[in-house]
């Protein structure tokens, strides 16, 4: 199989209509956010990755942090040419490599922190650099700025924000233009949607990137109670896997499950098929081989008007399927 490669933004980047979230395949300050992390095997996912025609992926500094990055770098090898990688900064990470959890868009920190991407990347280019968080203290157009130096510099390729609304989008896009825009996106979390930026951004010609398209896993139907999730999981302390919605949730997943059942699908890839259907690009995330396979696979699913219907009939547009992140978290997205 060999995947369908589409125009993201309108800016010239051109990438496959699924990357892969390499976030989960190492640990983030000494502690595993999905369970286990196994560096062979996450290798051999981004190899079969590629194989299949997956050669966009997706990762940050604050992975981390770096960790996330080197890896990359070890995996990809001398084949640097050959993939697209996006990174982000933005999560102020100091001169001792320890992150502060302050957000920084500051001129300097874009200039000291795309220095460190590209050593631990060991590259000399970012395809698609994006600004994590938003920094409240900073004008946008400053930091866009001196993203657009980075591109004058040949740093960087294409630059994109994450996790930002409509009005900071058109800011930034009068600076320089924007190529993407990645924010939290399944059949669980649909806030770009509902604030209009979606909409925004179609009016550009600005990307759209989904990352946890699966609902944090939610949507995989393999997490049945909350002692699914292993012990440090981060997902325990967010509110979509709490009580008072998990129970809900889980309905809401069988249903889902039906009907890829009648489609002789997962619901994984039902899932993914539908954001794929709407033109935008998931990113699911996995650290193992059967779960990428799985994943690619689903650009094969066609879904007819009446399948999509069905589907966003089971979860409604403004369904409350409990927040995605802590109070502190929350608090830093800008919507």
């Amino acid at each position: 199989m060999s995947l369908e490669q589409i125009r993201l933004g309108s800016q010239g980047l051109v990438i496959p209509k699924l990357g892969l979230g390499c976030m989960g395949m190492t640990e983030f300050e000494g502690a595993n956010m999905y369970g286990e992390s196994d560096e062979n095997e996450a290798i051999a996912t981004i190899h079969r990755s590629f194989e299949l025609g997956g050669n966009f992926l997706d990762t940050a500094d604050l992975y981390g942090p770096f960790k996330n990055e080197q890896l990359i770098a070890k995996a990809i090898g001398s084949d640097r040419e050959k993939y697209i990688i996006a990174t982000k900064f933005g999560w102020e990470i100091d001169d001792q490599d320890k992150i502060t959890w302050a957000i920084n868009g500051s001129k300097e920190y874009v200039k000291k922190a795309v220095e460190k991407s590209l050593k631990n990347l060991k590259t000399d280019y970012i395809d698609l650099y994006y600004m994590h968080r938003l920094d409240k203290n900073t004008p946008i157009e400053e930091t866009v700025g001196a993203m657009s130096d980075l591109v004058k510099e040949g740093k960087v390729k294409y630059i994109g924000l994450s996790e930002v609304s409509s009005e900071t989008v058109k800011r930034a896009h009068a600076v320089h233009p924007i190529t993407a825009v990645q924010s939290e996106y399944s059949l669980f979390e649909r806030t770009v949607e509902e604030k209009g930026v979606l909409q925004t951004l179609e009016e550009l010609g600005v990307g759209f990137v989904a990352y946890s398209p699966l609902g944090r896993g939610f949507l995989s139907g393999n997490i049945r109670s909350v002692n699914d999730l292993p012990e440090h999981d981060f997902r325990r302390g967010i509110p979509r896997f709490q009580e008072q919605y998990f129970h809900k949730n889980i309905e809401l997943v069988e249903a889902i499950e039906n009907m890829a059942k009648e489609k002789n699908v997962t619901s994984s890839q039902l899932a993914l098929a539908w954001i794929m259907s709407k033109g935008i690009v998931p990113i699911p995330g996995t650290k193992r081989r059967k779960y990428v396979e799985q994943n690619i696979a689903s650009v094969e699913i066609q879904l007819s008007e009446n399948e999509l219907q069905k589907l966003e009939s089971i979860v409604p547009l403004g369904t409350d399927t409990g927040a995605p992140y802590d109070e502190f978290s929350m608090g830093l997205l800008d919507y």
